[in-house]
Order: structure tokens, then C-alpha cells, then sequence
């Protein structure tokens, strides 16, 4: 059942009360109005003074703690744990020290609310969104080099995604569906989901008995009513169920099946679990200083919203599971989510949490080189070819000095066992 009005206020003011008193100065000097609408949520969370959200920096922080307040407001209950799952940043991280965060701790932010049907609420869908963002630009940046030490808001990615969970959790608050709904502000996305790889490690409620993932992830820029679905192929009911959302035609629909992405959603589908990541598309200012929250369509966000709590209420209502379909990807695809740089294909998709050695695998792409040789999530990549890997950079050149059709011996460390297997490379788009 819904959570009373009375009840809701009095969680909002529990939380706010006991949260960190730097988060609690900072989010009063920037709360929006007293019922705030999407946009307000995004003007908070892109104001400068969050310092653009790196993860592990005070204004991260702030912003954790705003949004579990919102979280509160909306409805939700504070996960079996509390509001927040922290997580260390190992300094061994691929782009810990690039970024400067080696040794600092992120946090998710998780709120509840519980299914209806008796049936079904032990079963759970996850609504997720990353909060995070670039800080002062450097890593991950696309501005000018000048540009580095400005503040990077990301309004659109990922303020509003963030900012789209609250009002997600509003509406599915006023008549929940059946199965039990997690709603997860990730942080660490850009860093390289981080703070998504953490939770499907140390999920709050069993994967098992996980539905499905939805990730929002720059949601605020609709333009033309086209609206990005990727992983529409990892689910057989995903396609007619999107089209059904969909008539009379609101949005000018575009499936994409793959479930790995460069966003959350990566990470669940690793765990083999059925994915959609809405999109509103790329612009001029992604990553830029310039992502700011004078640029967001509201109302085309409020449209995402609507769609969105229409997709978790179909789906926390059905009766029964998903389909899951690993999908091979079309081969133009294999750039990405993939070990970046140029040179034969693999398809391994790596664990940039950590760095224990050897490049650790998050999974390996249907289809590809990598699993055909038997490669598999948990993998621990030492030597390609003549190459020793101890890092993601070594194995990129590795590669490189590869070709499609050459068939090359990868050592690996699986567990207490070291191990040979043999792929044939494969041509990378």
C-alpha cells in the first residue's frame, strides 16, 4: 500500500535530519520549492555548487542526500540497509587516477517501494539512473583542454535521469504495481559502473529474483518525439510490449536490441538479466561545460516519465517472467562497451572496478570470439599472444598488434586456477 501522507512527511524529515551536516547546508541552500517539479530536481542537482558531481567529492555527496530526501517524498521506503550502499574506489582502478578518486568512497541510492500483489512482491523490477558526472571536466571531459577546473553540471547526463526516478516513484507511489519496485541512483557511472557493478555484486534483493532493469540515462533532451530504447533484443516480449506502450503514437520509437551500452544497464545484463535503457539521444553539449539545465525539455521529460511508469506498471504486473535472449550483436556494434581502441575484435566487456592484475571480465558478448573460446564472466585476462595484459592498456595494444583470423593463445586466471584457452580474433568495427 501506498505510504500515508503524514508517514511520508515524517520519513522526508528522518532523512533530512540525520544526513551528513555539509550535504544538509548545501541542499538548503539550493532546495527548490516546496512541491518541486522535474525541472526543479534537475536545477538542483546541475547547480554549480554541487561542483559537478564527481563521485566521492562533497558535492556528490549533497547530492545523494537530495535525492534520497526526494526518494522520501515520492513515497519510497529506504532499502533493508538504509538510503545508501557506499562503495570504495580501489586506487587500482583503470580510471581512478586519472580521474583523482583512488581511496574515496561513492554511495547508490536505493529506495523501495513494495509490491502489492501478495503473489508477487517477493519478485522485484529495478528503475535505475546515475547521478554522477565529471566534476571539473579533465577525465572523461570533451571540452577544449581550457576548459578543465570549470565546473561539467551534466543536466542531461545524468541530473535528469536522477531527477526522472523521483517523479517515476510519485507516480507508481499512487498505485503500486504488483511485484516490489527498487529504484537505484547509481553513482561512479562515468568512471566505469562503478556504482552498478557494485550493486549486482551485493544486490539488496536477489538477482534471482529480479525481473528486469530499466536505466535512464539522458533523458532530458527529446527532440523530434524520437525516443532510444537499447535492449529491446534481450527480452522476446520487450518489442511488442513497447509498441503496445506506445499506440496510439506518442514517440517516434527507436529499438536498439544489444544490452551492453556504455550505462548501467551493462551491468545487469552481464548478470543475464533482460535490460532497456532509455535515451533521448546525444548533442552538441554531452560532456561539455555547456550541459546545463536552461537546455532541458521539460515537457518532453515528463513524457519519458509517463512512459516509463507505464513500462514498470506492465511489467510489475504480468504474470509471469521474461524471456532473456543473449543476443549476438550485429558485428558494427562491437565497439562499444568493448575494450576500447582499435585493432582484432574480442568482445570482452571489462571490469573497470578493479584492477587485480590482469584485466577482469564483466562478461564477454554473445557470439563473440571470446565466448566461443570459453571466456567468461570473472575471467582474469594475464597474456594475449606473446603479450603480457596486467592492465586494460596492455590489452588494447595486444590487440592491435592482431588481426581478424588470427588465432591467438589468452591466458587467464579463473578463481584459484590458471588456465590456457585459444580464441580466433574477429574484425572490429
Amino acid at each position: 500500500m501506498p505510504t500515508s501522507i503524514s508517514l511520508r512527511r515524517s520519513l522526508a524529515f528522518l532523512v533530512w535530519a540525520t544526513l551528513a551536516a555539509p550535504a544538509a547546508a548545501a541542499a538548503q541552500r539550493a532546495a527548490p520549492s516546496a512541491h518541486p517539479s522535474i525541472l526543479d530536481d534537475i536545477r538542483y542537482l546541475a547547480d554549480d555548487r554541487l561542483g559537478g558531481r564527481l563521485t566521492g567529492s562533497p558535492g556528490a555527496d549533497s547530492a545523494a542526500a537530495y535525492l534520497a530526501r526526494r526518494f522520501a517524498d515520492a513515497g519510497l521506503q529506504p532499502a533493508p540497509g538504509g538510503w545508501f550502499q557506499s562503495f570504495a574506489i580501489s586506487p587500482d582502478a583503470p580510471t581512478a587516477r586519472a580521474a583523482d578518486v583512488g581511496g574515496k568512497s561513492g554511495r547508490n541510492v536505493i529506495g523501495v517501494l513494495p509490491g502489492r500483489d501478495p503473489a508477487l512482491r517477493n519478485e522485484t523490477l529495478i528503475i535505475g539512473a546515475h547521478y554522477d558526472h565529471l566534476g571539473g571536466g579533465g577525465y572523461g571531459a570533451l571540452d577544449a583542454p581550457d576548459s578543465t577546473g570549470r565546473v561539467h553540471n551534466g543536466a542531461d547526463d545524468n541530473a535528469s535521469g536522477a531527477a526522472a526516478l523521483i517523479h517515476i516513484a510519485e507516480t507508481l507511489a499512487a498505485a503500486p504495481p504488483g511485484r516490489t519496485v527498487v529504484f537505484i541512483a547509481f553513482s561512479g557511472e562515468e568512471l566505469g559502473l562503478f556504482g552498478s557493478a557494485y550493486y549486482v555484486k551485493h544486490p539488496v534483493y536477489p538477482l534471482a529474483t529480479t525481473l528486469a532493469m530499466i536505466n535512464l540515462d539522458m533523458v532530458g533532451r527529446l527532440r523530434n518525439q524520437r525516443l532510444i530504447v537499447y535492449g529491446t533484443a534481450t527480452a522476446r516480449e520487450f518489442p511488442a510490449l513497447l509498441d503496445s506502450l506506445n499506440t496510439p503514437k506518442r514517440f517516434d520509437l527507436r529499438s536498439q536490441g544489444d544490452g551492453y551500452g556504455p550505462s548501467d544497464q551493462s551491468s545487469f545484463f552481464a548478470a543475464r538479466l533482460p535490460v532497456l535503457h532509455l535515451f533521448t539521444d546525444l548533442h552538441a553539449d554531452y560532456h561539455r561545460t555547456t550541459d546545463d539545465w536552461q537546455k532541458i525539455n521539460e515537457y518532453g521529460e515528463a513524457m519519458v516519465v509517463d512512459f516509463t511508469a507505464r513500462l514498470a506498471t506492465a511489467l510489475g504486473d504480468r504474470p509471469g517472467s521474461l524471456t532473456f535472449v543473449d543476443q549476438a550483436p550485429p558485428q558494427a556494434h562491437g565497439g562499444t562497451a568493448v575494450t576500447a581502441g582499435y585493432g582484432a575484435y574480442l568482445g570482452t566487456i571489462p571490469d573497470m572496478t578493479d584492477n587485480p592484475g590482469g584485466v577482469a571480465l564483466s562478461g564477454v558478448r554473445s557470439g563473440s570470439p571470446a565466448e566461443q573460446a570459453g571466456l567468461r564472466a570473472g575471467d582474469i585476462i594475464t597474456r594475449i599472444g606473446s603479450h603480457d595484459v596486467p592492465d586494460l592498456q596492455a590489452m588494447t595494444d595486444a590487440l592491435r598488434e592482431h588481426k581478424a583470423g588470427d588465432v591467438v593463445e589468452i591466458r587467464i586466471r579463473r578463481g584459484a586456477d590458471s588456465l590456457a584457452v585459444r580464441a580466433t580474433l574477429g574484425t572490429r568495427s
